[in-house]
């Protein structure tokens, strides 16, 4: 068996995990479980919370004391433990803590099949930059897989999704001990401060750079809101006769997977605009991008307005893309090379470290304020109102953008960096 196709059932998996509730888990606490707004959002927090420490704790470890390849597996198997735990919890304290102990153990997976992709490719004397990418792409064929399996089972509204997303971390945890070794360089270099992304922070002495680490964070808090509430968002059309029984309220899980989709589409459109209009601009139309998301979120419908919905999912892609991708690559054509890896660190605790943690506890707010409860089962929730806070909150963000963030482009300067 080649070691491509060993690596690609690996990211598969990988991605698989996280498809099978990342999506659907929102619908179902706040559906079945009748958890509030706020402490579906504060939940989908344990995100950013994990973003913060573990990537650089989990890194630290595996540079030094532990083959890589073993942490990974042996993280996933803890996470199916979680996963599995979850699945029993019907109140919110014990989600919580399951599903934070979950994330502590799945992010830092994130990086570690890198890491143990790019040693096995090495390995065996491939070119990361050519045999990376179709790999990696796996990994987001393998989240949609996820994501169309628990819709068409009807597992995304209980809590079966879990158990889908538990026995595929075995999996894979088992899996993991059989990859390429992938031993500890114990490399003296990398200090407790780079693994952390915290010896880049010499880069908010340069306004341009604070401004965009400033920015970044804001921009992170609206990455997951659609991923919090969209499916609950869905889900409530269900009470109204004329929706019920709609393609997406029935299967709003294969409606949102239209989103992976665009995003997979407009990776490869972002060389283009990068060399054309620069980072400022493209940063711009990742914000608006956003705003336009959640805008035909607010007015659509699974009805007549189900148009909308499908072009909000097409515009996720420019919106997610354009801002995480085209951040990072500014953030690595921007800073020094002694702390290029530290500051891509920082970039990703900015965005899905505290970004994640402000826009999982202010959406939660937000929806519980356009929210009527009783006897701890909702009542009523505006959403049309709620989603248009959320473009507002874009719109503002990406005005501000272009008001105080100063770049010129130069084409030709960016075309030299790109060769």
């Amino acid at each position: 068996m080649s070691i491509k196709f060993r690596l690609t059932a690996m990211q598969f998996l990988q991605f698989f995990i996280w498809g099978a509730w990342l999506i659907s888990l929102g619908g179902y606490m706040g559906g079945t479980l009748h958890f509030e707004g706020g402490q579906i959002g504060a939940i989908f927090a344990t995100m950013g919370i994990a973003s913060l420490i573990m990537p650089g704790l989990m890194g630290i470890i595996a540079d030094k004391w532990i083959n890589a390849e073993r942490l990974y597996g042996t993280l996933h198997l803890i996470g199916a433990g979680a996963l599995i735990y979850a699945s029993t919890a019907t109140t919110y304290s014990n989600m919580y803590w399951a599903m934070l102990l979950n994330m502590l153990v799945y992010m830092p997976t994130l990086s570690l099949a890198n890491t143990v992709s790019y040693n096995a490719l090495e390995q065996y004397k491939l070119d990361l930059i050519k045999d990376f990418p179709p790999i990696r792409v796996w990994g987001t064929v393998g989240f949609i897989c996820a994501m169309w399996a628990v819709d068409l089972t009807g597992f995304k509204t209980g809590p079966a999704q879990l158990y889908v997303a538990a026995i595929s971390a075995i999996v894979l945890g088992l899996y993991a001990f059989s990859l390429p070794a992938c031993p500890p360089a114990r490399s003296e270099g990398k200090t407790m401060l780079s693994a952390f992304g915290l010896d880049a922070l010499v880069l908010f002495k340069q306004k341009k750079m604070a401004i965009f680490f400033l920015f970044s964070m804001l921009l992170g808090a609206a990455l997951q809101i659609t991923n919090t509430y969209g499916d609950l968002f869905l889900g409530s059309f269900a009470s109204i006769p004329e929706y019920a029984e709609s393609f997406g309220v029935k299967h709003s899980v294969i409606l949102l997977s239209i989103s992976q989709m665009s995003e997979t589409l407009f990776i490869l459109a972002i060389p283009f605009f990068l060399r054309h209009f620069g980072i400022k601009q493209v940063m711009l139309i990742s914000m608006f991008a956003w705003v336009f998301r959640f805008g035909l979120f607010g007015f659509g419908d699974p009805g007549s307005g189900l148009w909308m919905l499908i072009l909000s999912m097409i515009v996720y892609g420019m919106a997610f893309d354009f801002f995480n991708i085209s951040g990072s690559l500014f953030v690595e054509q921007e800073t020094s090379s002694n702390i290029r890896a530290s500051a891509q660190g920082l970039f990703f605790m900015m965005t899905n470290g505290l970004g994640a943690i402000i826009g999982g506890y202010a959406s939660g707010a937000v929806v519980d304020a356009f929210s009527v409860y009783a006897d701890g089962r909702l009542v009523s929730r505006e959403w049309p109102q709620i989603w248009l806070i959320f473009a507002a909150y874009a719109l503002v963000i990406g005005i501000l953008f272009a008001l105080v963030f100063k770049y010129k482009h130069q084409p030709e300067e960016a075309a030299n960096k790109k060769q």
